[in-house]
């Protein structure tokens, strides 16, 4: 099997005929790539970004619009994610919440060993809640706060932290109790929502750093709607993959990478 690697540099190829079934690109720029008369059923893209990036042409028709509408049909609360201001962003706090504690009650009510499990490769899901503790950690206690050592040993850092230069010690190795994520978790949710119960408009406006790039200036705003975004992507990952578990049958205690 041929695995290209980064430094790899495949920019404006040419691929005609070529079997690429079952491929697999995980964090490769596809930014304009041509396919005509493919074969595409089963094919699957997940581009958190998409709404962002522009426009993603099928048969002549962009999707974008319908792949952003369809998750807020399936997640009541999911649109206010956006919201501009302070009851706003109270009221897509609270829908998110409301949200996650449905998902949490059915993992809880799944087989023994499924929030450790690891389907593809991905987080599990208390891997996934465990990131979304150095997300909050990350946009709000530093960026917005200004903590000036935020991260719980509890948070799971994903590969751009490691990449920036930061050190990994600061986070516990191997895998914590479960209880104990949810704790953190917990803890991690309720500080989002007191920072929003007496958050004002002239709040939401300050300037902040942007803690992974400090040459593009943020707002208390912006860094909010990036714990919106974080939550609900990672709320979609955490949903496709316990629909993958349960169709898989009873999981194994544990998935490795």
């Amino acid at each position: 099997m041929t695995v290209p690697g980064p430094d790899d540099d495949l920019r404006g190829a040419h691929l005609t005929g070529v079997d690429l079934r079952g491929a697999r690109f995980v964090r490769a720029d596809l930014s304009g790539v041509v396919m005509r008369g493919v074969e595409v059923d089963g094919a699957e893209i997940d581009s958190p970004w998409l709404v962002e990036s522009g426009s993603l042409l099928v048969n002549g028709v962009d999707v974008v619009p319908f792949v952003d509408a369809e998750p807020d049909r399936r997640f009541p609360g999911r649109e206010l994610r956006r919201a501009s201001d302070p009851d706003g962003l109270r009221a897509a706090w609270a829908a998110l919440e409301r949200t996650w504690e449905a998902t949490l009650a059915r993992a809880a009510a799944m087989p023994p060993g499924t929030v450790d499990v690891q389907v593809d490769g991905e987080w599990s899901f208390a891997q996934t809640l465990r990131h979304l503790v150095m997300a909050t950690d990350t946009w709000l206690r530093r960026a917005v706060l200004g903590v000036e050592q935020p991260f719980h040993p509890l948070g799971h850092p994903n590969e751009e932290y490691e990449a920036d230069g930061n050190d990994p010690s600061v986070f516990a190795p191997g895998t914590p109790a479960y209880d104990d994520v949810l704790a953190v978790r917990a803890e991690r949710v309720a500080m989002v929502r007191d920072y929003l119960a007496d958050v004002t408009v002239d709040d939401l406006a300050v300037e902040r750093r942007n803690p992974w790039a400090p040459q593009y200036p943020e707002t208390t705003l912006s860094c909010l709607h990036t714990i919106l975004e974080e939550e609900w992507e990672h709320h979609r990952y955490a949903v496709r993959d316990l629909d993958a578990i349960e169709a898989g049958g009873q999981p194994a205690a544990t998935s490795s990478v």
